[in-house]
């Protein structure tokens, strides 16, 4: 989903960092062979996700999401040289697949996989983390957020993500799209709870950043 003019949008995209040739290996070969290929975060926002780890510097990130990794490898960029980043998906079909394309970058001995239901994972994580990368099912977003909370550090940033929904979050709300419903207690949750400092950016299908204060 793209809000910007097409024209703008390609500058933007002209204008901002190219992706690295492993990415856009992945890319390829995600459009050749898996359903749904354009989940993908693509290369401009994985840019964005990028350049917000780098600046953040995360000894630990979790990401509740991993498709076919794409986000995750963006993400593992910023890592400190012993750092650990957590990815959670519930498809056992693609394991294979996002394992090879870790292994493929520079990243792969820091990316652990977590396969199964992320509400059942998480609690068992002994980690607190720098860095949240939310990017699942929409319906579950609040409970995410209340299970990660207590295992942020100070200072922490949680990413979140298709937070304007292809611009539903806007729209009459229809009585059995519970998607959009939780995206609008969730963007309201997040601009609202007082432990949180929040900025929701127009990026692709919407991008919210909440640090912990």
């Amino acid at each position: 989903m793209h809000f910007l003019p097409e024209n703008i949008d390609e500058y933007v995209v002209a204008h901002s960092a190219q992706e690295p040739e492993y990415l856009n290996n992945l890319t390829r070969e995600t459009y050749q062979k898996i359903l749904q290929p354009r989940m993908l975060s693509g290369p401009y926002q994985g840019r964005v996700l990028s350049m917000l780890s780098k600046l953040i510097h995360p000894k630990a990130i979790l990401e509740i999401g991993t498709f076919t990794g794409y986000s995750a490898l963006c993400l593992a960029e910023g890592l400190q040289k012993e750092g650990i980043l957590h990815t959670i998906d519930i498809k056992e079909e693609l394991v294979d697949f996002q394992r090879k394309h870790f292994d493929a970058s520079p990243y792969g001995q820091q990316i652990q996989h977590h396969l199964g239901q992320a509400l059942a994972i998480i609690p068992t994580l002994d980690v607190t983390f720098d860095l949240v990368f939310i990017d699942a099912d929409k319906c579950n977003y609040i409970k995410y957020f209340n299970l990660i909370m207590d295992k942020m550090n100070s200072g922490g940033v949680i990413l979140s993500d298709n937070v304007l929904w292809s611009g539903k979050v806007v729209e009459p709300l229809q009585e059995k799209d519970v998607d959009t419903k939780v995206l609008l207690e969730y963007n309201k949750l997040l601009n609202e709870d007082p432990r949180l400092e929040t900025v929701l950016l127009p990026i692709r299908d919407g991008l919210t950043i909440s640090r912990i204060i």
